[in-house]
């Protein structure tokens, strides 16, 4: 400390105790005390009565007599530190409210979304389907379990859920629907009709297009869920950093060393508090470059989950993609039957006529408003959230200057306090954020990075690139497999062999086949119309 500036403290200590004397009062340290018990500090009992010569001071060293102890010290230290985690939680919380509620919101919206779909599903075989409909029921269920933690984040992927899903339906389609008369279905036949479908491709390419429209609506849900739950952590991270003890001390030097003289109104100089703050937050201020390209990726992730790849309508589609296969399946019927019998053999069978049954309509009014009103409140929660993220950008660059603002330092007044002695402006040169800039801080020494703050730095990183090299290759594939998938509904049969009339690609008499292909095109455009007429 300035020789000037302990005589000048030392001079106003012995005025204010010559005051006392005069009026009758011995020095006190009862300023001290109150502010020691209103701040809840520690015990009062640490608060020595009257200013005494502490010669074991470690952070406030002054010659002149101190209201303060040792066990003072340790007390503020202890103060600091909490009373920093206290302000960054009172920054953070708006940030955190929105990231946690919009979390909230996006997987209740989700949630809503798969039940409709799911129900949805279930529907189209229960009311078009219904030979199958019961046992069709335990894949539809995986199928919606398995897109709903593909989301979360689960190690699958949206193609081998899906696949999985028309693995399963593909002999329930061949015995209750192709050739309904099958009635030995044995755990070997219908293995082998799993094993088949890979081969033949009975669904054309429904079950392909299926993967791929889904495959771009919940990857972006996948990485907006997985990038809140980021942001959720670097919040909780560093409202919990560690204060080193270089920070510590200068933190109490800061606000608690003017009491020790009982100058318990004095406020720190602001460029003081910007050089405490900005060494102390040294590596909370190295996330900003990581923090605004996160921001840019939400943005992006929102921007593609609010256009084409719209996860409502990739997950309320998938019925109609699931009818459209079925009906490719049935269409090619004979074909696949040949197929099939070179492959697995022939089961056994009992004469019988497939029942095409009465399509009941979908009870679409009450979903269609359901669905209606969460699209609108997620939409609009979705320009709410990413409006105030964009807000945003700069959290983590000016989170010094913003604990420094407000009632912590002296702004009106003509005096405050340098960490030395109550000046009249601050002449010390105030640095930059940032950990580089650090190394000219005249109030304490940084280190280096904080591990933790590191470790965040690098889940950024990585997310912000995994997340533009997964966009690119992507769209390229996306590009690719729209060029090769061809749109029209006449898309010939794959098959691993050749069909002709000796393989029974037109019927044969030992086969009761599925009704006429008539029957089948009415209910393809009765679905497609009830589609339509969904959206």
């Amino acid at each position: 400390m300035a020789a000037g500036g302990s005589r000048g403290l030392l001079r106003l200590w012995l005025l204010a105790a010559a005051a006392g004397l005069a009026a009758g009062r011995a020095p006190s340290c009862h300023e001290v005390r109150t502010a020691f018990q209103l701040r809840q500090i520690g015990p009062l009992k640490l608060v020595p009565d009257v200013p005494t010569a502490e010669a074991d001071l470690q952070i406030c060293q002054d010659r002149a007599p101190t209201c303060c102890t040792k066990k003072m010290e340790e007390s503020y230290q202890a103060a600091v530190r909490r009373e920093r985690t206290q302000s960054i939680q009172a920054l953070n919380f708006e940030l955190k409210y929105m990231i946690v509620g919009h979390t909230t919101a996006f997987q209740e919206a989700f949630e809503s979304f798969l039940r409709l779909a799911e129900n949805r599903t279930r529907s189209l075989f229960e009311t078009a389907y219904r030979p199958m409909a019961k046992e069709a029921a335990e894949p539809v269920k995986e199928l919606f379990t398995d897109i709903s933690l593909y989301i979360l984040g689960a190690d699958t992927t949206v193609e081998n859920a899906v696949l999985r899903f028309f693995d399963s339906l593909f002999p329930l389609v061949y015995s209750r629907l192709i050739n309904p008369g099958i009635t030995d279905l044995s755990e070997d036949y219908t293995e082998c009709l799993r094993l088949t479908r890979q081969d033949i491709n009975p669904f054309g390419h429904y079950s392909k297009n299926m993967v791929t429209e889904l495959s771009k609506s919940l990857w972006a849900s996948r990485m907006l869920s997985q990038a809140l739950s980021l942001g959720t952590e670097v919040i909780n991270t560093t409202e919990h950093a560690a204060l080193t003890k270089e920070c510590s001390r200068a933190l109490v030097r800061m606000q608690y060393c003017p009491h020790c003289q009982g100058l318990t109104l004095i406020r720190p100089c602001v460029g003081y508090c910007l050089n405490v703050m900005r060494g102390c937050l040294a590596s909370v201020s190295e996330l900003d470059m990581q923090w605004r390209e996160y921001i840019s990726t939400l943005e992006y992730l929102t921007n593609e989950m609010a256009a084409s790849h719209d996860l409502e309508m990739a997950l309320m589609g998938i019925w109609n993609s699931i009818n459209e296969a079925i009906l490719h399946a049935q269409l090619n019927g004979p074909q696949l039957s040949a197929t099939v019998d070179k492959v697995c053999g022939q089961p056994k069978q009992q004469e019988g006529n497939l029942s095409s049954g009465h399509i009941v309509p979908l009870k679409e009014a009450t979903e269609a408003q359901t669905l209606v009103l969460a699209h609108a409140s997620l939409n609009n929660k979705r320009r709410e959230f990413i409006n105030y993220m964009k807000r945003s950008r700069t959290f983590y660059a000016s989170i010094a200057e913003r604990l420094c603002d407000g009632d912590l330092v002296m702004r009106d007044s003509s005096t405050c306090w340098n960490g030395e002695d109550v000046v009249e402006s601050y002449t010390s040169r105030v640095v930059s954020s940032g950990l580089k800039a650090q190394i000219n801080n005249p109030e304490l020494k940084v280190r280096g990075l904080d591990p933790l703050i590191s470790t965040l730095i690098d889940k950024l990183q990585n997310f912000n690139q995994l997340d533009a090299e997964k966009a690119k290759l992507k769209l390229e594939r996306w590009a690719s497999r729209d060029a090769g998938s061809g749109g029209g509904r006449s898309e010939e049969l794959e098959t691993s062999g050749d069909c002709d009339d000796e393989d029974g690609c037109q019927g044969s008499g030992d086969r009761i086949h599925t009704a006429d292909s008539m029957e089948i095109k009415r209910r393809r455009y009765y679905w497609s119309d009830l589609r339509t007429s969904s959206y």
